[in-house]
């Protein structure tokens, strides 16, 4: 027997010998029903749902205007289940819908990666070298995540930070400039580029993400995706990472930018996303609450190396 995407089960059993009925009464409340005979090389397949996946399937539906909708992710969960995510975004919008919320990490194995802080550099930050003679290679790893132009929040992990600011200067979307930039060069990995963009105005606020990243691993072509998030709800923020999880050559993200959970306290946001990185990967943390009324902002910085 064997389970598919939601709660889908395909039986196969040798027909005479281990029937459906045997496999029914295994499964017990969660049979949900067997069409009478299909049979393929003398086994018979039988397809069953869940009835408590039907009900939930049905009621979600019902409230979503027929469609799935996808699950909220705790942050803690999600990270203290993963060692190495590698470098991460969060943005989104506290329960209170009073803050726009923005997060990021970096994470590293090596001496070089490891051997980062963060420090405020304008109204944005800068990775810097902890200890500068053991900086090996800076190319990469020294940069700007997190740069302001006005109204709008830029949050990358790499040098295309600048990219944006400097073309989004130039009246050019967000989008736009990161066509001029594609994955880090840095083979096997071919680090995917992730990138956010806030833009608080006026008492609304909206926001964008980004990755850029090879076609499974093949570095000919360069896969992008955009997603734009208007009116985001209250209480909602999206994850998006490098990395699905450690592995040599490190596998990209997959999919869609993760929905989680925000908070309105600061504090605890940030408390909260510290504790669950991997302690032995874990460089540095920023952390940024924006008031959607009036523009001013609070930053926390946590920097391992500075503990």
């Amino acid at each position: 027997m064997t389970g598919g995407k939601n709660n889908h089960f395909v039986c196969e059993s040798t027909h005479g010998e281990y029937g459906w009925k045997r496999i029914a009464d295994r499964l017990g409340d969660h049979f949900f029903g067997c069409p009478d005979g299909l049979f393929l090389s003398h086994k018979k397949v039988c397809l069953m749902r869940s009835k408590k996946h039907e009900e939930e399937l049905t009621d979600t539906k019902n409230r979503t205007g027929g469609k799935e909708k996808m699950n909220t992710i705790l942050l803690e969960n999600e990270l203290k289940g993963n060692p190495y995510p590698g470098r991460g975004i969060v943005v989104g919008k506290s329960p209170n819908g009073k803050y726009a919320v923005a997060a990021y990490f970096i994470m590293g194995r090596s001496e070089n990666s490891r051997n980062r802080i963060f420090v405020e550099d304008g109204e944005g930050i800068r990775t810097q070298a902890f200890d500068d003679s053991k900086l090996s290679d800076p190319s990469l790893i020294i940069y700007a995540p997190v740069r302001v132009l006005g109204n709008t929040t830029i949050v990358t992990n790499g040098d295309q930070t600048d990219t944006v600011y400097e073309l989004m200067q130039k009246q050019q979307t967000f989008e736009q400039a990161l066509r001029t930039r594609e994955f880090e060069p840095d083979a096997p990995n071919y680090t995917p580029r992730i990138s956010a963009m806030m833009k608080v105005e006026k008492g609304t606020y909206q926001y964008e993400m980004s990755i850029l990243k090879s076609n499974q691993g093949n570095p000919v072509s360069c896969n992008r995706y955009t997603f734009q998030y208007s009116n985001p709800v209250a209480g909602e923020g999206h994850f998006i990472h490098t990395y699905m999880q450690d592995g040599d050559p490190l596998p990209s993200f997959e999919g869609e930018p993760k929905l989680v959970a925000m908070s309105d306290d600061m504090d605890s946001f940030t408390e909260t996303l510290w504790e669950n990185l991997n302690e032995d990967n874990k460089v540095s943390l920023f952390v940024r609450y924006i008031d959607i009324e009036t523009g001013e902002y609070k930053t926390n910085i946590v920097n391992k190396n500075q503990a």
